[in-house]
């Protein structure tokens, strides 16, 4: 089965002879640790059957966020840790898109747009969430980076998980009005533009953004998603990868890569065959920035103020009388419905009886090459 290593390790070279006086230092980072992820270069540990009479070798990974091969169990693990903090009401998935005609900018400020991106969808959330009209309070928010479409296309978005429930500056619990409704999308979508327009008017890339951008209409999504696990279990995968698992390739064959992606408007399966080198660059337009956050939480989910989820709970419980219209599967069912994922010992692939380790092989290098 080809894989995104095989892909680096066959083309990397040469791409960066190519593009190195143009690539970021977290381009170059990423390659390699994608290139070299469970190789001899970064050691391992060998393994002995007593059954079989034969050895294993199991290099170690590479850890990096971009690398598909890597993480799985961190995502798992901050799954089990949001389901642990859900609250038993309706939950919401706000998503906030920038312009097509901004993203070359946002490609060329990525760690500046990207945290304003986070910072004026978050404020706009929450100064119509404080109107009574809609909620009355302050909300919580998980909010999550996503850079790419499904067919590796430029497509910066934030999402968020955000539970219909506020928190008033007198400390009281106050309710989303509607169950299958938040907050108006067009308004959300207009503040979200304005507030962004007066942000970026005093820094450096202005005069980079076309005018065209602020008169036409900003894309802002808002909708229902029950108990808010499955918008959880949507989001995780993609917090500690990037883009492409290595099980939606199909084939590398004259220079060309092919994958599977699902078209967003029928939800088909396509495949889409680039040309290698232009595989390499759409897949490298969304490593981050080294230290770029791409998970952040707001109002009463902000770390610092996460001790008002218990006085939460306590003040939604007093509400036993509720219509039926306006009940949420309780966080317990929720939390329960994640299965934490243990971490496997080794087996033998031949008999299945568990391997011992019997040696340990050193890392050969464990440093990228200096841009």
């Amino acid at each position: 089965m080809v894989t995104l290593g095989e892909i680096f390790r066959q083309y990397g070279p040469a791409y960066r002879e190519k593009y190195g006086d143009r690539l970021l230092p977290s381009h170059r980072r990423a390659m390699w640790a994608i290139e070299h992820c469970r190789t001899p270069t970064l050691g391992g540990h060998v393994y002995y059957c007593e059954d079989c009479d034969t050895y294993h070798y199991h290099y170690h990974s590479c850890r990096n966020r971009h690398c598909p091969q890597c993480q799985t169990r961190q995502g798992q693990q901050w799954l089990a840790g949001q389901a642990d903090r859900l609250l038993p009401v309706p939950y919401f998935m706000l998503t906030f898109t920038l312009p097509e005609a901004l993203r070359a900018v946002a490609r060329q400020h990525q760690r500046l747009i990207y945290d304003l991106l986070f910072r004026i969808s978050a404020a706009a959330i929450q100064q119509l969430a404080a109107d009574t009209r809609f909620v009355g309070g302050q909300l919580g928010l998980v909010g999550v980076l996503h850079t790419w479409g499904r067919n590796l296309s430029y497509h910066p978005h934030v999402h968020y998980v955000v539970p219909g429930v506020g928190w008033t500056a007198d400390g009281q619990v106050c309710r989303a009005k509607r169950t299958h409704f938040l907050l108006p999308v067009r308004a959300l979508s207009r503040l979200f533009r304005a507030k962004f327009r007066a942000a970026v008017r005093d820094i450096a890339c202005w005069g980079e953004i076309p005018d065209t951008v602020w008169q036409q209409e900003w894309v802002v999504h808002c909708q229902p998603v029950g108990c808010g696990l499955p918008a959880l279990k949507y989001l995780a995968p993609y917090i500690f990868r990037v883009a492409l698992s290595n099980q939606r390739l199909v084939k590398l064959a004259h220079d060309k890569v092919t994958f599977r992606y699902r078209a967003t408007d029928t939800g088909t399966l396509k495949t889409c065959t680039l040309h290698v080198e232009e595989f390499i660059r759409r897949y490298l337009q969304h490593v981050l920035p080294k230290g770029l956050v791409k998970v952040r939480y707001y109002g009463f989910f902000s770390p610092g103020l996460r001790a008002r989820l218990a006085r939460i709970r306590a003040q939604l419980a007093q509400y036993s009388a509720q219509s039926p219209d306006r009940q949420a599967p309780p966080a317990e069912t929720a939390a329960a419905q994640v299965v934490s994922v243990a971490r496997p010992g080794f087996c033998c692939p031949t008999c299945g009886r568990p391997l011992q380790r019997c040696a340990s092989i050193p890392p050969q290098d464990r440093a990228p090459p200096t841009p």
